[in-house]
């Protein structure tokens, strides 16, 4: 998969130390010009939903597996390719230098509704809830958290696409 982008998440992390290597899914699903994304009540962010490959999961089972937590909804199928993003922090496990997250970004379809959420804590506190928004409005309000004191880590990276996705259509 074409890696997109390389996002440091803060200065002076050591890209090639003894690494923790994470691997995500992200799901694009286009209406038009609106896109479904994930939306913190809390923060007030639109991400991509997806997350976390488990271990034995292929993406595209990982996709299902998100699409059903974060929104409810039951994936239909994978399109393709978008990208990959990159994304180094400092390693919160002993011994360890770097994080890298890898995101891969595919085109997907959904059936037309909302099921019920299967949230973890983390998500319900920061009130995920599933939305359709318009791209413009989706990159505007990011960034305009992106110049708030303490945006979310993630935002970066889902601007980023976001912005990459606005050139493409």
């Amino acid at each position: 998969m074409q890696i997109l982008t390389e996002i440091h998440r803060n200065k002076g992390i050591n890209i090639n130390g003894k690494t923790v290597h994470r691997t995500a899914v992200r799901a694009v699903i286009r209406r038009g010009q609106d896109l479904l994304m994930v939306y913190s009540a809390n923060v007030g962010d639109y991400k991509f939903p997806g997350g976390g490959v488990d271990e034995g999961e292929t993406h595209s089972q990982a996709l299902a597996r998100e699409l059903r937590e974060e929104c409810g909804a039951s994936l239909l199928g994978v399109d393709g390719e978008l990208g990959a993003v990159i994304e180094y922090n400092f390693a919160e496990e002993k011994d360890f230098d770097v994080f890298k997250m890898t995101s891969h970004y595919y085109f997907c379809q959904v059936s037309g509704g909302f099921g019920a959420q299967k949230l973890n804590d983390y998500e319900r506190d920061l009130g995920f809830k599933p939305v359709w928004v318009n791209i413009d409005e989706a990159i505007s309000t990011n960034h305009s958290l992106l110049n708030s004191h303490t945006p979310p880590e993630w935002l970066r990276r889902e601007n980023f696409v976001l912005e990459y996705i606005r050139q493409l259509i």
